[in-house]
């Protein structure tokens, strides 16, 4: 049987790695890595870290998985890095591990694509099914739900979340955060509205849409303060993405909710 791992690649006696990974040329898996079955490193991928990768993920040429944080505070401790599984990084892709002041841990849920050149900084959450484009990039503590879409060349500024479903347009800077099923675009802008692509995805039909809309504008109602507005429509409605909305402010948030000019 042909070997999985190539000659020119290094593996360190001290990683964990099933046998049926398959380890192209040129790549370097340092110590305390583990990876699990049926994942592929295509070329010239770098591992390192305390990082524990699930089955069936992918690795193109020149990602970089588990180094140390760009962050000065960083002193070398323990933290580590958890990606689940069917993830797809394509090229140039780097993931940061934890910090001390970010709960020591990175993670990464299952079937995420991260296109060329994305950055996922130190102590960051990301869901599951989640996209981000060509060069966007999350500083720390980002935290991104289900189903979020990240344009090319965005930026997330750190604690920002990004609640499911939500989409952010290419070359966004986002400081705030960002409601489910919400749209944003521009540079330290205002929320747009909803991701109409989204929720059709989601599978809602045009009277759920409708809904969604009509709570959607009250609950942003400029009169009186949001919790008030979110009081009001608890009273009178119960759909699953309008508590999704109304849960995800409540929440506590250290950057703020992104809101819309209406």
């Amino acid at each position: 049987m042909e070997s999985l791992i190539h000659p020119s690649s290094y593996i360190s006696s001290n990683a964990k790695i099933a046998s049926d990974v398959y380890i192209g040329p040129f790549c370097a898996i340092n110590d305390n890595v583990i990876i699990e079955s049926n994942s592929k490193l295509i070329s010239h991928v770098c591992i390192s870290g305390n990082t524990i990768i699930g089955k069936e993920n992918t690795f193109y040429p020149f990602s970089n998985i588990g180094s140390i944080p760009q962050d000065l505070k960083y002193k070398g401790e323990n933290s580590s890095l958890q990606i689940g599984n069917k993830n797809i990084f394509r090229e140039n892709t780097t993931v940061n591990i934890g910090t001390k002041g970010g709960g020591m841990n990175t993670t990464i849920g299952n079937e995420c694509l991260f296109m060329v050149g994305s950055h996922i900084a130190h102590d960051c959450n990301i869901g599951n099914k989640v996209i981000l484009a060509n060069n966007a990039t999350l500083a720390g503590h980002v935290n991104i739900n289900d189903n979020a879409i990240i344009g090319g060349l965005a930026a997330i500024h750190q604690f920002v979340r990004i609640g499911k479903y939500a989409m952010i347009g290419g070359m966004s800077g986002v400081e705030y955060d960002i409601i489910p099923y919400g749209i944003y675009m521009g540079i330290r802008s205002n929320l747009r509205g909803l991701n109409l692509i989204g929720l059709k995805r989601k599978g809602l039909d045009s009277k759920k849409i409708n809904e969604l809309q009509l709570c959607f504008n009250e609950i942003f109602e400029k009169k009186q303060p949001i919790e008030e507005n979110i009081k009001k429509i608890q009273s009178k409605t119960n759909t699953e993405e309008v508590n999704d909305i109304i849960n995800f402010i409540l929440q506590k948030s250290r950057r703020g909710i992104c809101t819309p000019k209406i």
